[in-house]
């Protein structure tokens, strides 16, 4: 009776994992490859079969394949994952913008999970939560090669309920322990805020189901004021992406015709090209972009879409840099594959991956990591991350090319023209102020407009 028992989950796991490839190889393999993929899920099968009739104790053969299916997808990069019905359900949540838990983005460097950045107005944030700290303990838990979706999965949970996680931080003598309280974490997708002389500002959290028709509401609010819409602050900070289309849809409200975005991946489905559209495009008025490290993903999208046009002047740090497109493969059992399928492209085809975008103008926050601190987590710092296109270079030993130079596109104002403005390329130094790359955004609209009316308005016919 035992030996029919482990035989069978074995022979139903060989079947089921030869049946899945061999028609993928079969379309896109030569022969030896197949060959040699056939040859270790034998392996794979002889393992299971051996575990189950040989260990101490019964081993529970969910958890086996469960853990095989990880350990697969924990070879490829830091962001394909194996998702659970649970953790499914909370990534069709989590697109939604509301969910429990504590409000902070996490990767792994070394081995430990690190914070990306806290996300404003949450308990994380109200916490004190800082970027770079290191979660070394959830609850009593040591979370030494825990995986971002484990780690989320224990964050997370009822509003009201409690976790405890220990940091380690750098230039703290020992660990710091918190206990926060979950809350629901409803993320605000567009906060909107006038700055005076006709200049608004909207603030882009997160894309979400929602985010263009929020921000179409704002940019209402913005243009039907007194005096219009002179000058316009987009602030993508710690904005940690979200939905490709909702991005394409953002930059599309500011770019009348052209390229958005492009993604390529090995397979002919999974590269596409996004166009803007002419209708419902704003334009006639000269927009600064503020990012930083913890711009990421579709933020980074719309930031290389608007300053590859010439729409827009990005102004702030460089950004994150995730410039790959990952997949929902739904399973039959109600699970699903997280994969990395294709990256990202701006319009002259600069790739974001662990590269990010440079800003224009480089301004800091004024808020520098103190002396020991490794400061904010980027792309490149991830285990695991899908390498860009310049470290495959620099690996292979060929230098890397020199991005394309620009084509002719808007500059700030929406007007066409093919030159640099005189800002772009420029770097300045940390400002005393509360808010520096804002206060350095807002001086180069009010500049603009001055200019514009001083001179550009007076040197037209009348």
């Amino acid at each position: 009776m035992k030996g029919r028992k482990w035989l069978g989950p074995a022979a139903v796991l060989l079947v089921f994992l030869v049946g899945f490839i061999s028609g993928d190889l079969t379309a896109s393999r030569q022969g030896a490859q197949a060959n040699v993929a056939f040859g270790k899920l034998k392996t794979l099968g002889d393992v299971l079969s051996q575990v189950q009739v040989s260990y101490v104790e019964e081993p529970n053969v969910d958890e086996m394949i469960n853990g095989a299916i990880k350990g697969m997808l924990q070879t490829l990069d830091a962001h394909s994952s194996y998702l659970s019905p649970d953790m499914l359900k909370q990534v069709e949540v989590e697109t939604r913008g509301a969910f429990g838990g504590l409000g902070i983005e996490i990767g792994v460097k070394d081995g430990v999970l690190t914070v990306i950045s806290p996300i404003e107005d949450t308990p994380a944030f109200r916490a004190g939560l800082q970027p770079g700290d290191k979660i070394v303990r959830i609850e009593k838990e040591p979370t030494r090669d825990m995986s971002v979706m484990d780690a989320v999965k224990k964050l997370r949970g009822e509003p009201g309920t409690k976790v405890t996680i220990t940091i380690v931080r750098e230039g703290l003598s020992e660990p710091k322990t918190y206990t926060i309280t979950r809350d629901i974490i409803k993320i605000r997708s567009v906060k909107v805020k006038e700055l005076g002389d006709g200049i608004g500002y909207i603030r882009l959290t997160q894309f979400q189901q929602d985010t263009d028709g929020e921000l179409e509401k704002a940019l209402q609010r913005h243009t039907n004021g007194k005096g219009g819409l002179k000058g316009l602050v987009l602030d993508l900070r710690n904005n940690p992406g979200g939905l490709l289309d909702q991005a394409v849809k953002v930059a599309d409200k500011f770019l009348e015709s052209g390229l958005v975005v492009y993604t390529d991946g090995r397979l002919e489905n999974q590269k596409f090209k996004y166009f803007a559209r002419k209708e419902g495009t704003y334009t006639g008025f000269p927009i600064v972009i503020l990012v930083n490290a913890g711009t990421a993903s579709a933020s980074e999208i719309v930031a290389g879409a608007l300053q590859d046009h010439g729409r827009a002047i990005v102004l702030g740090t460089q950004t994150f840099g995730k410039g790959s497109v990952q997949t929902i493969i739904p399973m039959e059992d109600g699970s699903a594959l997280r994969l990395t399928t294709a990256r990202y492209y701006t319009p002259n085809g600069r790739s974001i991956q662990a590269k990010g975008i440079e800003p224009d103008i480089v301004v800091t926050d004024g808020r520098e990591a103190g002396e020991g601190h490794p400061g904010p987590l980027r792309e490149k710092d991830i285990e695991r991350h899908l390498k860009g296109e310049n470290e495959e270079k620099e690996s292979s030993g060929t230098k890397a090319e020199p991005p394309a130079p620009k084509s002719k596109g808007e500059d700030p104002s929406g007007k066409k023209n093919g030159k640099k403005t005189a800002a772009q390329g420029e770097e300045v130094k940390k400002e005393a102020a509360k808010d520096p790359q804002l206060e350095r955004a807002t001086e180069l609209l009010k500049g603009w407009e001055i200019f514009k009316t001083r001179f550009i308005d007076k040197s037209k016919p009348s």
